[in-house]
């Protein structure tokens, strides 16, 4: 049994870093090209109510989940510079590993590290006992949004097609 997101080829060796690819965990339905919020509390909550507008959360747990998502940017931003913020949380209403990706075409004050306006929002939510998954979904964006070119893209994506597109096209690239 291989990791998740793990390829081999036909020898049997890896063709790639064991991760997870963009399709394994993100919400293709949830993704927001044209975010209205202006601020870390509406953000949070347009994204959230995406989830749950795709299934993915029940609007039982939207109140919950937001308020877990405060409290984690409260302790410390995850609004990480160069357009980008990567809000994420490990909460017992989360069934499966979920995320989404939202554009802000204005940016939003997150409250980045580099006091930057965040246009390109990675939302992570994952049950409690999958660290792990939680863990392997991070690197990928972050590996991802280290490449100044995709950040340039998702920004001027103005559709969720164009979205997933520049996604999918993460996920081929990072075969090695």
């Amino acid at each position: 049994s291989r990791a998740v997101g793990c390829e081999s080829d036909r020898e049997g060796g890896l063709t790639r870093e064991c991760g997870m690819k963009f399709r394994e965990f993100i919400c293709r339905e949830a993704l927001v090209a044209d975010l209205k919020a202006t601020n870390t509390q509406e953000v949070l909550e347009e994204m959230v109510e995406s989830m749950v507008a795709a299934g993915k959360l029940s609007s039982r747990q939207k109140k919950a989940v937001v308020d877990a998502l405060m409290e984690r940017e409260k302790k410390a931003s995850t609004g990480f510079g160069n357009g980008v913020a990567i809000p994420h949380v490990k909460h017992p209403g989360a069934k499966e590993l979920v995320g989404l990706v939202a554009r802000s075409a204005k940016g939003v004050d997150f409250d980045a590290l580099d006091r930057e306006p965040v246009f390109v929002f990675f939302l992570l939510i994952s049950p409690p006992d999958r660290p792990a998954e939680h863990l392997k979904a991070m690197e990928n964006i972050f590996r991802s949004a280290q490449k100044e070119h995709w950040r340039r893209f998702l920004k001027q994506a103005e559709t969720a097609d164009a979205l997933w597109d520049l996604l999918m096209e993460a996920d081929e690239e990072s075969i090695v």
